[in-house]
């Protein structure tokens, strides 16, 4: 029987609804606390909304939803939770005080799990007395459809957190790595960065349109990228001579191709070049079609490659 029956999550815009419906769609009881005044309306809607897609991969059956509540204080929805999924605003004074607040409410051993991506769990323990539960624990959004979560901690964080961490978010379907060293960013937002840097680079400079470089992305590398990873792909490329004979033939490619890659800055001008590309790659569609384009394609995937994981 699983430790973790009882789950809160705190602060509930789209990454907090889409880990409500997540976590109800596991079997899960969820208390919520958001202190918008549409929190009740807007979460209920959202797990609505994502229920048919939840059923279609399989992490949604008839009969095992958790029960939905709501609370007025973070102190109300955390009391008694197993494991709670906070998602407030990514500002450190915000996190800070939540910490602070609801930390003498929390039962022993309950597992904290903060969805930041741009702080980091060092400087969020400052709210702590007592660290040792406390996990970054990062998704990628939308939450209840892209499997990755980040998991991190560090030497004030007990090892048993981060395994019962691991352990609560496979009941919930989702794919776990470990970062065993702090690092802005984490790993996946880091190698999203690198990618986009280069890709800004190729719009500035002229080499191709913003739908064009957006095309090369997801008619190409972007495939592969979606059944395994770069070093297997590349050791995979190079045939039985594997990652050694890879290196070997194409190093000085690769040095020539990092020599030249371009750095860049999130400015005004580049801004102005995105917006017009962007209108024509969207060609008309708003971005609640094209947020559902995204799903569509995201479930299509997932549901391709349920059986060959």
């Amino acid at each position: 029987m699983s430790d973790f029956t009882q789950t809160a999550v705190i602060g509930a815009g789209v990454i907090g609804a889409s880990w409500t419906a997540l976590f109800l769609a596991a079997g899960k009881d969820v208390c919520v606390f958001d202190p918008s005044e549409t929190a009740r309306a807007d979460v209920e809607d959202y797990v609505a909304r994502a229920w048919p897609t939840l059923k279609e991969i399989g992490l949604a059956e008839d009969g095992r939803r958790g029960s939905l509540t709501f609370a007025e204080t973070p102190e109300e929805a955390t009391a008694g939770a197993d494991f709670v999924q906070e998602n407030v605003p990514e500002r450190i004074d915000i996190k800070l005080d939540l910490y602070r607040r609801i930390e003498p409410h929390l039962k022993p051993g309950c597992i904290v799990a903060s969805s930041a991506s741009g702080l980091m769990v060092k400087e969020m323990q400052a709210g702590w007395k007592d660290p040792s539960n406390f996990v970054l624990g990062h998704p990628f959004n939308p939450p209840h459809l892209i499997p990755l979560v980040e998991i991190i901690g560090n030497d004030r964080t007990s090892p048993d957190a981060v395994t019962a961490a691991e352990r609560f978010y496979a009941e919930v379907g989702k794919t776990t790595i470990r970062v065993n060293k702090e690092v802005p960013g984490h790993v996946a937002n880091r190698l999203q960065a690198a990618l986009w840097r280069e890709a800004l680079y190729l719009v500035r400079e002229g080499v191709a349109s913003v739908e064009d470089v957006d095309r090369a992305v997801w008619a190409g590398p972007g495939l592969r990228w979606g059944a395994m990873g770069p070093h297997m792909l590349f050791n995979l490329g190079a045939g039985e001579g594997g990652m050694k004979s890879f290196c070997e033939r194409y190093a000085d490619s690769f040095h020539r191709w990092w020599d030249d890659l371009g750095t860049m800055q999130l400015d005004a001008g580049i801004g102005e070049i995105l917006e017009k590309g962007l209108a024509d790659e969207a060609n008309g569609k708003s971005v609640e079609e094209l947020s559902e384009e995204r799903n569509a394609l995201i479930t299509a995937h997932l549901k391709a490659v349920k059986d060959l994981r």
